[in-house]
């Protein structure tokens, strides 16, 4: 039997690379007009920065991160020996966590400069059980902006959130935006303790995970997929009913600026998102209908605390990741058809074939052109080359023969209108080069 893809993993084929590759690239042309730059990250770290980043309770850090290790370091374990820090390498299961760790490293933010605006995109990995929607290896798009902490950066960090999610083709009907604020090192203690005496009164009616959260992270209790655990914890006290008023005013100046700009929300008092350095503004972005209980697209918040705890000065920060699986699903759910893949600018036919070493040389002038060309490698007939051309998505075929040859002329026809005109061979590269895709008379 042939070697398959590991379980939990996809291949993206020509046409998903390139929907994948328009993905990224839409996402970065929008939050480069909010001043964000890319950074690239390692794709594994190690374990300590995602134990203290995104903390050991959770479930991403106890349950479903992936170890990597060499081959020279599974002999240590093997033999009972114990592996240092910088041995414990660990696949990255978010991109957040990296980034606020390459900042702190290379001091992108220095004392009292402007902050650090930074976009990424990539695979993550989690060693979850696989089904629609989740998977082990998936792909992600994120921003960290790390030095202000003003109102003002979580609300353009939504706006441009729901801005992407348009631009890309997911209907705004189709979306729900829930808005909610997880406090600060001054109001969310005593609101985990309220919480902690709530699990521990309703301890007969919560599940075991549940009951042991309230020992390690009440918190998370609200994160429970159990039906009867959620039904428990929609009575249980709201953090918004808590904060303190410097939280207070920061949540209300975020909702006035959404307000301002026309963005729509829903409050959402039990969404604490997946990750315990979040603080203050959190927020995520579901589907409606059509994706079950994988409808969320992505989500993020203010982490002001995650720069410390991984070793750097006080630095607020905050962030968003959208999954681009989970995209597409929302599309499929919507109606909508992605992108279709770019075709290709001219195809070189060849009418007999001792032209060709000429059609090969015009190829190479096309693309030097700026233009994507493409020919026939194995001896197809003209019939078999315009089936071909048209399998590629040809937006032009230009066609030579023995004739054209001895002119110095070539046939170029426009696939979408049929019309054709004849171009000097020697005027390839500028005809090209000025038109591109372009329809003749355009």
């Amino acid at each position: 039997m042939a070697i398959q893809a590991p379980e939990g993993t996809v291949d993206l084929l020509p046409d998903g690379a390139r929907h994948w590759d328009h993905f990224r690239r839409t996402a970065f042309d929008i939050f480069s007009r909010y001043g964000y730059s890319p950074i690239e990250t390692p794709v594994f770290e190690q374990t300590e920065l995602f134990v203290r980043g995104i903390g050991e309770a959770t479930d991403v850090v106890s349950k479903e991160m992936f170890t990597a290790i060499s081959g020279g370091n599974l002999g240590k374990l093997l033999n009972g020996e114990k592996l240092k820090g910088k041995s414990r390498l660990s696949l990255r299961p978010e991109g957040t966590a990296g980034v606020v760790r390459a900042v702190v490293q290379h001091d992108l933010v220095p004392q009292g400069g402007a902050p650090a605006k930074l976009m990424y995109a990539g695979p993550m990995f989690r060693a979850e059980r696989p089904q629609k929607g989740r998977l082990r290896q998936f792909h992600q798009v994120g921003i960290e902006c790390l030095g202000a902490e003003a109102p003002t950066v979580d609300a353009e960090a939504i706006i441009m959130l729901m801005r992407f999610y348009e631009r890309i083709g997911i209907p705004r009907a189709n979306m729900r935006l829930l808005l909610n604020s997880m406090g600060c090192e001054k109001c969310r203690p005593a609101y985990r303790e309220q919480v902690r005496d709530f699990i521990h009164a309703h301890a007969g009616e919560l599940c075991e995970e549940c009951n042991h959260r309230a020992e390690v992270n009440p918190l998370r209790a609200f994160d429970c997929k159990n039906p009867d655990c959620a039904a428990v914890m929609a009575s249980a006290p709201k953090i918004t009913d808590h904060l303190c008023p410097e939280c207070r005013e920061h949540y209300a100046a975020v909702k006035e600026l959404l307000d301002a700009a026309g963005v729509t929300y829903v409050e959402d008092p039990k969404l604490v998102r997946g990750l315990d350095y979040y603080t203050r503004t959190v927020f995520e972005v579901q589907v409606v209908d059509g994706m079950g209980s994988q409808n969320a697209i992505g989500g993020g918040g203010r982490y002001d605390k995650l720069a410390q705890e991984v070793g750097g000065r006080n630095t607020p920060g905050l962030g968003f990741a959208l999954g681009y699986e989970r995209c597409v699903l929302a599309l499929e759910a919507a109606g909508v058809e992605m992108s279709a893949p770019r075709g290709v600018d001219v195809f070189i036919a060849c009418a007999t074939d001792d032209v060709r070493p000429k059609a090969f040389e015009l190829a190479q002038i096309v693309r030097d052109a700026g233009s994507s060309a493409e020919l026939d490698h194995q001896s197809r007939s003209l019939k078999g080359q315009f089936k071909l051309a048209d399998k590629l998505g040809a937006r032009r075929v230009a066609i030579l023969g023995p004739d054209e040859l001895a002119e110095g002329k070539v046939k170029v026809r426009d696939m979408s209108t049929h019309e054709e005109r004849l171009v000097d061979s020697d005027m390839m590269e500028r005809f090209f080069g000025q038109f591109g895709g372009k329809k003749f008379g355009e």
